[in-house]
């Protein structure tokens, strides 16, 4: 995973994301650009997609809801999140 994706911040680190709403499974992957992208099932009404997207990562990264945060793209495919409590090799190893 490129280094663009992943970068380490003070409290974590920061993921830049695409989101695909109304996917046929929930997955990771590819990387489309600068941004990983996720798939999930959720369709993108009244901030759903939002929460499945922190579901997934708090799911994946073994972390709780609360340390998760989107800062950009509320209401855009292209959403930026932070992580805190968890170093970038720990979400390449489990996003991988």
């Amino acid at each position: 995973m490129s280094t663009v994706l992943v970068t380490a911040t003070k409290e974590g680190v920061r993921i830049a994301l695409l989101v695909q709403p109304r996917a046929s499974r929930v997955r990771f992957g590819p990387t489309h650009g600068d941004r990983l992208k996720v798939a999930i099932t959720t369709a993108p009404v009244d901030g759903a997609a939002n929460q499945a997207v922190v579901d997934l990562l708090a799911k994946t990264l073994g972390v709780a809801k609360r340390d998760i945060s989107i800062t950009a793209g509320h209401t855009s495919r292209r959403k930026t999140v932070e992580v805190a409590c968890v170093s970038p090799e720990k979400v390449e190893a489990c996003i991988a």
